[in-house]
Order: C-alpha cells, then structure tokens, then sequence
C-alpha cells in the first residue's frame, strides 16, 4: 500500500505543504525541518509523485534541448554531456529536432514547451530575436550554444582564433598554397552558420598576417558531409597550381579530404597536408590534427548556465578557446611530383 504525503507529515509533526517544500528542496524551510521531514519519508518508504510535486511548485523539472540535427555527432556530444549534467541536477531531457524550415518555424510558432519544461538549451541556431521572445513568453530560460542574444546564457567557440591556428599550423610548417574546405549549408538548413564563417575569416587572418598568396579559388564550400568532402578535395586538386595543404572546417569534411587524397595517389602527410576542426571521436584513429574546441565542454557549461538561470542566476557567458591537436596528418611540404595524381 502506498505511503500518503499525509503520512510522512504525522510521523515529522509538519503541515503537508512543508512535507512537499521540504522534499523539493524549494527555499523557506529550514535545514533542521528538512533533515527531520527526510527522515520521516525514508523511515516509511515514500517517493514524491513528480505530478504532484509539479502541482505544488510549479516546475516541471525538465529541459528542453532544441537541435537542427540529432544525427551529427556533434549535437550527440552536447546533449550527452548537458545531459549528464541535467540529470545530476533531477532535471529530465526532452529533445527537439527542428532540421527543415517548416519544423523550425513550426516550433517556434506554436507555445509546444509551455507547461512541459523550464528552460530551453539551444544549440547550433542562430536565433532571431522573435524565436528568443517565444521561448521566453512561454515561461522559458535560455541557454544558447554557438551564438548569443541579449539576455539569453550563452557558450561560444573562439572560432575565428581557431581557423587562425590551424592555418598558422601549417604555414608554420612552410606551406603556403593552403586551401580551405568550408561548410555551406543545404538550402532550406536551419543553422546560421556563424561558427563555419568565422574560422573562414581565420583562415584568411591567418594567410594576411604571413603574407602568403590569397587565391579565391583555394576557398571551396560543400556540405558538411565525409563524401562532399571527398569531392570538394578533388576538385581542389584539379587546380593549375593545386594546394600542398587544406584546413577543413570540420573533421567530417577532413574525413573525406582524407578519402579523396589516397584516391588521387597522393600520401598524407609525405604529399599533402591535412588540419580538420572538431577533434571528433574518429580523429585520433585516423592520425587527423584538427582543433579542439571542447564540444562536451560546450555542453557541461550551457547545461550549467541553463540551471544558473533557472535558479535566478543573472545569464552567463562562456567562451571556449580551440586547441590545436597535433597527430599524423601534417608536415612540411613537399613539391608534388610529375604523374603524382
């Protein structure tokens, strides 16, 4: 037979909206009342009704964490790790992938988390600030990852100091025709675009400060895929003076720059050079240098701000330096030899 609230509120001589106070950890209870009240709960084995604990504060104790994609494995890492961190504060998860025009705009139209969550983690979408004022209007704190709005918590990369890097890396190394392999969107795509576009300017930073050769065709855009990849560096290779090295804004396009090179015959890194941007879980197997920009990282501290804001908390900013991750992929130049491709 079930315990009753009512129960547990005799045996620690309390009202039952203490009991339910005290259980929830909602301030205005002292610390000796809510010792003596989860005493009194474990001595006879009862379990709060999350329905009723709801009722009684208001919350839902959950978050909802918006996403383009739940297929990337990027989105997979910061949910995982905003995840870990949710769950460890009671909070549950409630996900929503909004990956075509008609989705997002659906969200953000409709009050959908209204009375089913607290806050939003929002990752990856450059919102509007009529997306951020409907979040907000249905009773929700934001956190944002990858962008920032104006009242909102927020955690960004230093990505164009990361494009700066890579390419420092590898003109470092005596490289000088250096490609970029960058990420352009499908139409229709629901991301802004904005960490993609800022490690292209450091990429140009970067070849400005040297004082190397700028050539326009050396910038190429494809979707974020290992196979568009793979045909972007093939089309890289077919210029009159091809690059000797590639920075790929992704190691997902690296991936395919990586395909697309054995293809073509050449070596990596005896004859080519590849930087990528990620660090993702396959990188170290495959010998790729890329940029760590902390993706669990990015999660744990919007996670955090999330529930900083939630307690009342002014909005937190977090902002996260990209680390260049050294393996097999680079070396100094070597002049491709006639018939190498």
């Amino acid at each position: 037979m079930a315990v009753s609230v009512q129960s547990v509120a005799e045996r620690a001589e309390v009202s039952v909206s203490t009991v339910s106070r005290a259980l929830r950890g909602i301030p205005g209870i002292s610390e000796m009342t809510r010792k003596r009240v989860q005493k009194a709960a474990d001595e006879l084995g009862y379990a709060a009704s999350p329905s009723a604990s709801r009722l009684a504060t208001g919350r839902t104790r959950t978050v909802a964490v918006v996403v383009p994609l739940l297929s990337k494995w990027f989105f997979a890492e910061v949910i995982a790790a905003a995840g870990r961190v949710l769950s460890g504060e009671g909070y549950d998860v409630l996900l929503a992938e909004v990956s075509t025009p008609r989705l997002r705009s659906e969200f953000f139209a409709s009050p959908r988390l209204h009375g089913r969550s607290d806050g939003a983690l929002v990752v990856a979408l450059q919102l509007t600030g009529e997306e951020l004022a409907a979040l907000e209007s249905q009773g929700q704190s934001v956190a944002l990852v990858g962008s920032e709005r104006p009242g909102a918590a927020s955690v960004q990369v230093q990505d164009r100091d990361g494009g700066r890097a890579a390419v420092r890396h590898l003109l470092n190394l005596g490289h000088e025709r250096i490609a970029f392999l960058g990420i352009r969107e499908a139409p229709g795509s629901p991301l802004g675009g904005v960490p993609p576009a800022e490690r292209l300017l450091g990429y140009r930073d970067a070849l400005l400060e040297a004082g190397a050769p700028s050539d326009p065709s050396l910038e190429l855009g494809v979707e974020n895929t290992v196979e568009d990849g793979a045909a972007g560096m093939a089309s890289l290779l077919t210029r009159v003076q091809p690059p000797t090295a590639v920075f790929a804004a992704s190691d997902e396009l690296a991936f395919g720059a990586l395909s697309a090179l054995r293809h073509a015959g050449l070596e990596v890194p005896r004859d080519f050079s590849v930087v990528g941007y990620d660090n993702h879980e396959l990188s170290g197997a495959v010998g790729l240098t890329t940029m760590d920009h902390g993706v669990a990282e990015q999660g744990r501290l919007a996670a955090e701000a999330l529930i900083g804001a939630l307690s009342g908390e002014p909005a937190r900013t977090s902002r996260i330096e990209a680390r260049l991750v050294v393996r097999g992929s680079t070396a100094p130049p070597r002049r491709l030899r006639a018939g190498a491709r």
